[in-house]
């Protein structure tokens, strides 16, 4: 146990020293996701996990989908985003582009808009009272806009602004915050009625537009009315049950290595008007997958190339996302990214950030 916790030590220690600047969870970028009723990219991303942090879609939509957009779309299940979308629907993204979001944001998210009928499902009742819960990742205030797809939609075609009802059965502003950020179970929670009179297959379309910046989140969340209480089928190898309270320790919600991550930035070469940088994702206490860290740059460099790990932008911010073979890190260990940029070398990184 000693040995242990000096390994633990030992670890802070070298991301500080070797970069001043240590990076924990915190909100400084808006991140989420429908988790009930789930979205198309959440649930995919609960389907594929594994043991080892490696995400391997077993359901054939999701399979589907990621040969479309590469795995790198469930590693980011939470950022079906538009950075400049300042709550805009309708004649700013395109029909049929509707679960993506339309194709200017960080990832690629296109092969969620595939017309199937073996999505991860959803089961309700029509009229009852549901509680939604949307993840909070990172928090931000906002209103979250929730609507329904008409009788005349099928799930053979990808969704239509026409295929919705014009207005939201649930909207609200700020609702209650609870865990998180930067966690998986983490939740914005508010109760509502679903809508009545609705029966079989239905699309939920959620909208979450931010009110301190432009940035507005999309999801398809496939449901079926047949008088169920929020079960979901599709996922993984059985059904998963209605969502429990995310601090329960067996709430299905929680993923194997949700722990926290650490990141630290240093430059290791710099010629005129270039330079390499790493920055080193450590997991001090407990075993960490799928992470992610944010930052931008002080004065405008930009990534020309990195390994061990992907590099993303939306608008200033970088997002560096892990390789298969660095998404998993068991306590007290470390993987190291590393990056060619240009401009001149940083000093330190803005707004470094870690989450898993």
């Amino acid at each position: 146990m000693k040995v242990r916790r000096l390994v633990r030590y030992a670890l802070v220690a070298v991301l500080a020293a070797t970069a001043g600047t240590l990076a924990m969870p915190s909100s400084a970028e808006a991140h989420g996701a429908m988790m009930a009723p789930g979205s198309r990219t959440y649930l995919c991303w609960r389907d594929g996990l594994s043991d080892n942090g490696a995400i391997n879609p077993r359901n054939p939509a999701c399979a589907a989908a990621v040969a479309q957009s590469g795995t790198t779309s469930l590693y980011n299940w939470f950022a079906v985003l538009r950075s400049n979308g300042a709550g805009r629907m309708a004649g700013f993204i395109p029909d049929g582009q509707l679960c993506s979001g339309g194709t200017g944001g960080p990832y690629d998210f296109t092969g969620f808009n595939l017309p199937r009928n073996d999505w991860p499902l959803t089961h309700l009742t029509a009229g009852s009272s549901m509680r939604f819960d949307y993840n909070n990742w990172a928090k931000h205030p906002g209103t979250f806009s929730l609507y329904i797809t008409k009788d005349s939609w099928s799930p053979t075609r990808s969704l239509a602004w026409s295929d919705l009802e014009s207005t939201p059965f649930s909207q609200v502003t700020n609702p209650q915050s609870i865990g998180g950020p930067g966690t998986a179970d983490g939740r914005y929670t508010w109760t509502a009625n679903l809508p009545a009179n609705k029966s079989g297959r239905h699309l939920i379309y959620s909208v979450w537009s931010r009110s301190d910046s432009q940035e507005t989140f999309y999801g398809c969340s496939d449901v079926t009315f047949d008088g169920g209480n929020g079960e979901v089928t599709g996922v993984g190898d059985g059904t998963l049950p209605p969502p429990d309270d995310p601090d329960d320790p067996d709430d299905p919600g929680t993923p194997p290595g949700n722990g926290t991550c650490v990141a630290a930035y240093r430059t290791t070469g710099s010629w005129g008007n270039g330079f390499q940088g790493e920055v080193t994702v450590g997991a001090p206490t407990t075993p960490v997958s799928n992470w992610m860290v944010h930052f931008s740059f002080p004065n405008g460099q930009t990534i020309t190339q990195s390994w061990n790990g992907r590099h993303t932008v939306s608008g200033t911010t970088v997002m560096l996302s892990p390789e298969a073979w660095t998404s998993s890190i068991p306590p007290g260990g470390s993987v190291t990214v590393g990056f060619l940029g240009s401009g001149s070398a940083p000093s330190a990184l803005s707004d470094l950030l870690c989450m898993s």
